[in-house]
């Protein structure tokens, strides 16, 4: 075949499949002989196979209930407020600001994980004058207070801290690790 040929033949083969593409029409009737392994390995629009089958069954086999999260952050609130390492090095924890999530990875734990607030040193306190001259108010202002993030596996059977960690400044500082 010479160049001209060939390309003859290219561009009438791009004009036939953009007309069957188009009209949605069998490709071998528009085909020369020269085309013949095209013609065995087409598939028309109309034999693609669809997938019918559904999922069944959406429920996790391992779900733990709002309850029962509750009830592993209450255990590792009172263990990091326990342990004087923990109190020495994060500060006092003051409330759990909001809750990041919680599941179970295996059967049996329960991991939770959550925003905390500690506060270290200081009593936090300002000095804000009362109107009328009646002296100064003991409003907390929020000084020395961190929020760190928790992180935390209980054994949901027993209700016992398996592993906790705090991490500061979103996991970028210096992590905590609670003494099992």
């Amino acid at each position: 075949m010479t160049g001209s040929t060939l390309l003859l033949s290219m561009v009438y083969l791009t004009v036939v499949l953009l007309t069957c593409l188009s009209s949605s029409t069998n490709v071998a009737a528009f085909a020369p002989a020269s085309t013949a392994i095209m013609r065995k390995t087409h598939i028309k629009p109309r034999e693609i196979p669809r997938t019918t089958h559904r999922i069944q069954n959406t429920q996790l086999r391992a779900a733990i209930s709002e309850k029962e999260a509750n009830a592993a952050i209450n255990t590792v609130v009172r263990a990091l407020k326990n342990d004087k390492s923990a109190t020495s090095e994060l500060g006092t924890l003051q409330k759990v600001n909001n809750i990041l999530g919680y599941g179970s990875p295996k059967e049996g734990i329960i991991a939770v994980r959550f925003n905390a607030s500690f506060q270290k040193g200081g009593m936090g306190r300002s000095a804000v004058p009362l109107p009328f001259g009646l002296g100064q108010s003991n409003k907390t202002e929020g000084r020395g207070t961190m929020v760190g993030q928790v992180k935390a596996s209980v054994n949901a059977k027993t209700g016992k801290v398996v592993e906790a960690s705090v991490f500061r400044d979103l996991g970028y500082g210096r992590a905590f690790n609670l003494k099992i």
